[in-house]
C-alpha cells in the first residue's frame, strides 16, 4: 500500500504482479485511486456463483442476517472485555438522562439486536436493526477507552460521525475501516470473487459490495480493537492529527503509526471455530473467503460465523 508520491520501477512492478502481489496506490491524503494486479484470478465458475447467488433474495437475506448478527455479537464482545466506565449493574444517569451508558443495558441492548438481526424479514428491516445496534454500540464504545486518553489524551468519544469525521476516534475508525476494506479487497480478487458484487450492501458504482460484506463481523475484531489499542497504549496523540474546517484527518506521523497497529492486530492470532488449529486475523480473513466460495459452490452448507468469545 502506497501513500502519496511513492515511485516503483517496471522491473519491481513486473515481479511483484508475477508472484501476484497486488499494489494498492493512495493520495497523500488518503484516498484510494486503484491496484496495479496481474492477470488476476481465472476461476470464472466462482464467479459466476456469486452473481448467481446475489439475485436470489432468500440467500441475500440469510447470508446478511448472520453477517449482521456475528458484528453485534462481536461488538457486544469487544465492549464487555474492555469496558472503562462503571460497574456491571450500573443504572444511574447517562449523559443524556438515560441509562443506556451502563453495561448491563449496553449488552443486553446489543444481544437482542442480535436476535432481532437473525429473524429480519427482509433488508430493509435488517438495516433499521443494524442501525439501532449500531447506535448502542457505540454509545458505549467511549467507556471502553482509558481516562487518561479520554480526558486530557484529547480522544473524547461520544457518537459516531464520518463524511467527513470530526474528531480524532472517529477519524481513526474511518481510516482503520478502509484499510480493512483494502485488505479484503484484495484477498477476495486473489482468491477468485468480483469484489464489486455483494449479497447485503447494494451494487453501485465503485463500490466493493462484497469486500463491504465480509468486513461487517470484523470491524470489531480487527479495525475497533487496533483503535483502543492504539489509544489507550498512547500510540498516536492529538498532534498526529490535522483540521480542516470541521473535518479531522490522520496527519503523515499518525498514518505511519495506526498502520503498524493495524498490523500488528492482523498478525495476532486466533483459534478457528471450525478448523481448531490457531492462525493469523490475515489468514483468517483468507480462509474466509474460500469457504465462502465453497459456500457458494455447494461444498458447505454455510459460511461458519467468527465470534471470538
Amino acid at each position: 500500500m502506497l501513500i502519496g508520491a511513492v515511485d516503483v520501477t517496471a522491473p519491481t512492478l513486473h515481479e511483484l504482479m508475477r508472484r501476484e502481489i497486488p499494489v494498492s496506490w493512495y493520495t497523500g491524503g488518503g484516498w484510494f485511486l486503484g491496484h496495479t494486479t496481474g492477470t488476476g484470478h481465472r476461476n470464472v465458475e466462482l464467479r459466476t456463483a456469486q452473481y448467481r447467488a446475489s439475485f436470489d433474495p432468500v440467500f441475500c437475506l440469510r447470508f446478511a442476517r448472520g453477517l449482521v448478527a456475528s458484528k453485534l455479537r462481536n461488538g457486544r464482545t469487544l465492549l464487555r472485555r474492555n469496558w472503562r466506565g462503571e460497574p456491571a449493574g450500573y443504572t444511574g444517569d447517562g449523559p443524556s438522562g438515560e441509562s443506556s451508558r451502563a453495561p448491563d443495558a449496553v449488552l443486553g441492548g446489543l444481544q437482542r439486536a442480535a436476535r432481532a438481526a437473525a429473524e429480519a424479514k427482509d433488508l430493509s428491516e435488517l438495516l433499521g436493526v443494524e442501525g439501532n445496534g449500531g447506535a448502542i454500540y457505540f454509545g458505549g464504545f467511549g467507556a471502553t477507552l482509558s481516562s487518561e486518553a479520554a480526558g486530557v489524551g484529547g480522544f473524547d468519544f461520544r457518537n459516531r460521525n464520518r463524511r467527513p469525521p470530526t474528531d480524532p476516534v472517529n477519524a481513526l475508525l474511518s481510516f482503520l475501516y478502509a484499510l480493512l476494506v483494502r485488505e479484503l479487497n484484495v484477498i477476495l480478487s486473489a482468491v477468485g470473487f468480483d469484489s464489486y458484487r455483494g449479497f447485503y450492501h447494494q451494487p453501485r458504482y465503485g463500490r466493493p459490495a462484497l469486500a463491504l460484506d465480509i468486513m461487517e463481523p470484523f470491524r470489531p475484531l480487527i479495525a475497533d480493537s487496533a483503535v483502543l489499542t492504539a489509544i489507550n497504549n498512547g500510540e498516536v496523540k492529538p498532534g498526529d492529527f490535522v483540521y480542516a474546517g470541521r473535518a479531522c484527518a490522520l496527519g503523515p506521523s499518525g498514518r505511519k503509526k495506526v498502520i503498524a497497529a493495524f498490523e500488528r492486530r492482523l498478525g495476532q492470532e486466533i483459534t478457528h471455530p471450525l478448523f481448531g488449529y490457531r492462525l493469523s486475523y490475515r489468514r483468517l480473513l483468507e480462509v474466509q473467503a474460500r469457504l465462502l466460495g465453497r459456500h457458494l459452490m455447494g461444498e458447505i452448507a454455510e459460511l461458519p460465523a467468527i465470534e471470538p468469545r
